[in-house]
């Protein structure tokens, strides 16, 4: 038998290590609303599968008073699990730890993670809840950024990568969570920004909080970083163990299969959508008409509001939903909605999900905002990316398809590999209001009774140009459909194209952030 001293010495090491920074720290981080490094493994990965890898990596620095302050993993627990039975890996910050700074060993743990993940092609996580760069390690520390990024890049569109903010990450390391699939984020206590306040006051003499500046709120409303907030990070960490269910492991493998309710309410389609073009109405009432009960998960639910995006299943299968809104901006696409939906399909396209568009867009939003903001190249995104996407993609037109906008929402012109229409569908180079009053110019301003010929050439003008027969008849779109035959059609589409053959190209493209 061996002396008891090396299972007592192994033991206590180990202890230590998972004690990260002590009792008085865990304290204060309880203090803040958040759950200690260990708290999140636990709850996030299945129970008794976490194998934790590194576990005794020290920093090797002893200046200005590190030899007295570095503890067994360095500020960040790295290792590997299931969750949901299927393989994970994760690098998870312990801000308990010299908070979570980030130093050579600290990433050195995090690359060797992330290339564990590649090789085994699972899905990685990265929990971020630090104070940034390890300054006492000075250029070491710096350097390590760069090899994660590296990997990022790599694994980018091979493997889901997941990025989970939970406390601070500023400066240099926001870029980790940037080039990741995903970015969650929790209300109150994540913080994200490249320079913090303090700075932003010194240089710009501006005064705004660091909430204000990179909290949950912003990043998913204004800046579009974030693609889910959460109020509480169980919440939070539920939503990471959800999205995972819409995902494959990685690029050559499909989703998993998850039979739910099957349901179809299509014939209550002509109750939610309006056959007067100008009624707006909740696209979600759509969606929830035809998918899989209570499987659709929105991704970025409060950036570009005028388009809705997601997962759902279809008799258990997966599918990304890429919708127009008519309750925002009329449905219209502007820079936030264009290129939240490019980013989209790009994911999809990456991880061989198939995509439906849902379409009822008046165009492109008007306006020296939207042309100075770049309306003109981040709308090339979104066609770009329906272009280059080799999944299957259905369209079905709802009601308005107008102008450029019509091009670039999956329209057979860009690869859509098949395109339904509704009886109320209009399709053209833009409404009929505003054509006559071009077309017709010169007639209506000679006319005694302007509104009755405006009128009667409006109606003209719906019968020759805007109908959805005229666009079957050309071919342009493949059929027209009733209402409550949509989900029996859409289905049935992505039935025929499941062995659709795809390019290599496309299949194997990285997802660059937008």
């Amino acid at each position: 038998m061996w002396d008891p001293k090396y299972l007592s010495e192994l033991n206590e090491k180990k202890a230590k290590a998972k004690a990260g920074g002590g009792e008085k720290r865990i304290q204060a981080q309880h203090g803040k609303g958040k759950l200690t490094v260990w708290e999140r493994i636990d709850y996030l990965f299945d129970e008794g599968s976490f194998q934790e890898v590194g576990s005794l990596v020290e920093s090797r620095f002893t200046d200005f008073g590190m030899d007295k302050r570095k503890l067994p993993g360095d500020g960040v627990v790295t290792g590997f699990g299931t969750i949901n039975g299927e393989p994970v890996y994760v690098a998870a910050e312990d801000f308990t730890v010299m908070g979570g700074t980030y130093g050579e060993y600290h990433s050195r743990k995090i690359v060797r993670i992330m290339d564990m993940a590649y090789q085994s092609k699972a899905p990685f996580i990265t929990i971020n809840d630090s104070g940034g760069a390890r300054i006492e390690e000075g250029i070491s520390a710096l350097d390590g950024y760069g090899d994660m990024f590296l990997r990022h890049m790599r694994a980018s569109g091979k493997i889901p990568q997941i990025a989970v903010v939970m406390g601070p990450c500023a400066g240099g390391a926001c870029y980790g969570p940037a080039l990741c699939d995903f970015v969650f984020m929790v209300e109150k206590t994540s913080q994200m920004f490249l320079t913090g306040p303090a700075v932003v006051k010194t240089v710009m003499g501006e005064n705004i909080s660091t909430e204000e500046l990179g909290g949950a709120d912003s990043h998913s409303a204004l800046s579009g970083v974030a693609h889910f907030r959460y109020p509480s990070e169980y919440e939070c960490l539920d939503g990471v163990k959800r999205l995972l269910t819409y995902l494959p492991k990685n690029y050559r493998e499909k989703p998993r299969r998850i039979i739910g309710k099957a349901r179809d309410d299509s014939d209550r389609l002509q109750e939610v959508v309006s056959d007067n073009q100008r009624r707006g109405y909740d696209i979600h009432g759509v969606i929830d008409l035809f998918v899989d009960e209570g499987s659709f998960f929105e991704v970025h639910k409060d950036f570009g509001k005028s388009l809705v995006v997601g997962y759902a299943r279809l008799d258990a299968e997966v599918i990304g939903i890429v919708a127009s809104n008519p309750l925002v901006l009329g449905g219209s696409l502007d820079i936030d909605s264009s290129e939240k939906a490019a980013r989209f399909i790009r994911c999809c396209d990456c991880y061989g999900i198939p995509l439906l568009t849902l379409i009822d867009v008046p165009g492109f939003m008007p306006g020296s905002k939207m042309e100075h903001s770049g309306i003109i190249r981040r709308g090339a995104k979104l066609l770009y990316a329906y272009c280059e996407a080799s999944v299957p993609k259905v369209s079905l037109i709802l009601r308005k398809a107008y102008g450029g906008a019509y091009i670039a929402m999956n329209s057979k012109g860009v690869g859509a590999d098949i395109v339904y229409a509704l009886p109320i569908a209009q399709i053209a180079v833009m409404g009929a209001e505003g054509a006559v009053d071009i077309v017709y110019k010169r007639e209506l301003g000679a006319a005694e009774n302007q509104a009755a010929v405006r009128a009667q050439k409006i109606e003209e003008y719906n019968e020759t140009f805007m109908s959805p027969y005229i666009a079957a008849r050309l071919g342009i779109i493949d059929e027209v459909i009733s209402p409550e035959d949509t989900r029996r059609k859409i289905r049935s589409a992505f039935e025929s194209l499941s062995s659709k053959e795809r390019s290599d190209i496309s299949y194997s493209h990285g997802n660059i952030p937008l």
